[in-house]
């Protein structure tokens, strides 16, 4: 009898652990089912909505808020990690060739600065080779995933504004700079073209810039993606609006684009 009951209650013990697979097999399945069909109409749903520049709105609104982060927490204390400059690559990869032209005559060439009340100011590279130079070895970092560590020199841009008495222009909220052929342009916050690593560039190396890196003069600005470190420097202006931006208008990136 005790022998019967044993094996009874074996096969309940069995039969129950078997439905209690079975259930939990079937709630597995309906909750993995449920996240596929929800998965698949949240993308039809973020589908049907307007796009700017190019990009779903959804997308380019987390832009607008990673923008507000990144402003709220930048300052002249978060600097780019610097290196030793035997860790520099001896030829840095050249990331774009827009406004690049051959046409260019960099014997004609003078940077262009439109002062706030409209008048232009025409500074040469010697002058702005007058200013303190600074020597700046870093991770230029690319948005298209590559980065090198490479060793530029120039003048700080926050240098220039001070010897070319620029201080009601840099209380502007931006600044836009674009190349001689304005095939190429960029708008950057007016905190971070004053970031104390933000460089006029006119070497690379120790040596003056290759044309394919933008002699006479590039942006070289370390707390953002390389889009934003403008080569061959034509003109500058000042604004409380957002200047234009080759890729933030024409592809729809993050405009801020910072690092």
């Amino acid at each position: 009898m005790a022998g019967t009951l044993s094996v009874l209650f074996k096969k309940n013990k069995q039969l129950n652990t078997d439905e209690l697979i079975r259930k939990k097999t079937f709630w597995s399945f309906f909750i993995f089912f449920c996240l596929i069909i929800s998965a698949f109409m949240g993308w039809k749903l973020l589908q049907q909505q307007p796009k700017v520049n190019g990009v779903l709105r959804p997308f380019k609104n987390v832009m607008a808020a990673n923008e507000q982060v990144f402003n709220k927490i930048l300052s002249d204390k978060h600097l780019a990690k610097e290196y030793p400059l035997s860790e520099a690559v001896p030829v840095p990869r050249v990331n774009g060739y827009l406004g690049m032209g051959n046409e260019f005559d960099a014997s004609q060439w003078s940077l262009i600065v439109v002062r706030k009340n409209g008048d232009t100011l025409r500074v040469s590279l010697d002058q702005i080779k007058k200013l303190p130079k600074k020597d700046l070895v870093f991770n230029f970092k690319c948005i298209e995933g590559w980065c090198q560590v490479s060793h530029w020199a120039g003048a700080r841009f926050s240098d220039f504004i001070s010897a070319f008495g620029l201080q009601d222009e840099s209380a502007f909220k931006y600044v836009g700079m674009s190349t001689p052929d304005q095939q190429y342009y960029v708008g950057i916050d007016m905190p971070s073209a004053l970031h104390p690593q933000t460089l006029l560039c006119y070497e690379m190396n120790g040596k003056p810039l290759p044309m394919n890196q933008g002699y006479p003069l590039r942006l070289i600005i370390p707390v953002k993606y390389g889009v934003k470190s403008i080569k061959r420097i034509g003109t500058m202006k000042f604004s409380d609006n957002r200047p234009p931006d080759y890729w933030a208008d024409k592809k729809g990136y993050d405009y801020f684009s910072g690092l």
